[in-house]
């Protein structure tokens, strides 16, 4: 009997013992992945974070390459305004005489010097032909006679203006007016595409408009290239204060994954997506303070391309 019961003892403690070891090395091979499967993992975790993009991919996707770097934000007051002539440097040309146009040597467009030739009128007293001459130098900017027609000195003919400078016309409403005043910083956006142009403002009138409940502030501006067209609408940023920020990226470069803030730097060929921490902001540009530093190349216009591409490729490893 003792037998017996000593056999059943030795039993049971050597299937508590092959139980043991059995279950420890479960665990150990459950929770001590392979170097090849911890390298698979944190290669899926960097496809999923970031694309190779050659550079001809770039242009093509017309991604735009930036640096990042130091800048202003700008809080700022957004108006609208249009392209004049400078009043102060136009003349209109009228007859001397009423009578018949018998010769015309300018067109509209044309550049003229001052006491150069524009037309010739035959008077209706005299029957003489007098002579009408630029006063000044600049560009006919209007033409109100044609050959053979009665010209009028109640009427101008010809408007020359000197279009080397322009007035910028803004709008400015009731409720802004307190904050604007002559001096400040004016960020005009011209709209063809070529870089804003930043100037002050010359003059606020003291009438305001009672149509649009608005008032008039302007800024001369010069007109290199004849680039400013008088007639034309611009829009124009009203500088009120400014902020120094030691890194800042466009606001286009800020995309979201996961509904976390990135931007994708690049390094190479290759785009990664990198979590930052965002502060101050204009309507062009965001301070980054953490996430980018000051010289890495980073992606503007188009950056959503990029996000595009990195979500293809998780897609596919995902299959």
């Amino acid at each position: 009997m003792k037998r017996l019961f000593g056999n059943v003892v030795l039993a049971a403690i050597a299937a508590a013992a092959i139980g043991f070891f059995a279950y420890n090395l479960g665990n150990k091979g459950a929770s001590a992945p392979t170097k090849e499967e911890h390298g698979h993992e944190h290669e899926k975790g960097e496809q999923a974070d970031s694309a190779e993009m050659s550079d001809s991919k770039v242009a093509a996707a017309g991604i735009e390459l930036l640096k990042a770097g130091p800048g202003v934000l700008r809080d700022s007051l957004l108006l609208n305004g249009i392209l004049q002539p400078n009043q102060e440097a136009l003349v209109q040309v009228t007859p001397r005489f009423s009578g018949v146009v018998r010769e015309i040597k300018k067109r509209m467009g044309d550049q003229v010097e001052q006491g150069e030739l524009l037309a010739k009128i035959e008077s209706n007293q005299s029957l003489t032909v007098y002579e009408m001459r630029a006063p000044i130098a600049g560009t006919i900017i209007d033409r109100q006679i044609s050959l053979g027609e009665f010209a009028s000195e109640q009427k101008p003919s010809f408007t020359v203006a000197d279009i080397s400078t322009v007035w910028v016309d803004l709008s400015v409403f009731r409720r802004d007016l307190p904050r604007v005043k002559v001096g400040d910083t004016v960020v005009i956006d011209v709209g063809d595409g070529g870089p804003p142009i930043e100037i002050k403002l010359s003059y606020i009138s003291p009438v305001g408009n009672a149509d649009t409940q608005s008032a008039l502030a302007r800024a001369t501006v010069p007109n290199e290239k004849a680039r400013l067209k008088p007639g034309l609408f611009v829009t124009a940023r009203l500088i009120l204060a400014a902020k120094q920020a030691l890194v800042v990226v466009k606001n286009v470069a800020i995309q979201t994954i996961d509904n976390r803030n990135v931007v994708f730097v690049r390094d190479g060929d290759k785009f990664e997506a990198r979590d930052v921490e965002l502060g101050a902001r204009d309507p062009e540009q965001v301070e980054v303070l953490f996430g980018v530093a000051d010289g890495e190349t980073y992606a503007g216009k188009n950056s959503f391309v990029v996000k595009a591409e990195i979500g293809k490729g998780a897609a596919s490893h995902e299959h």
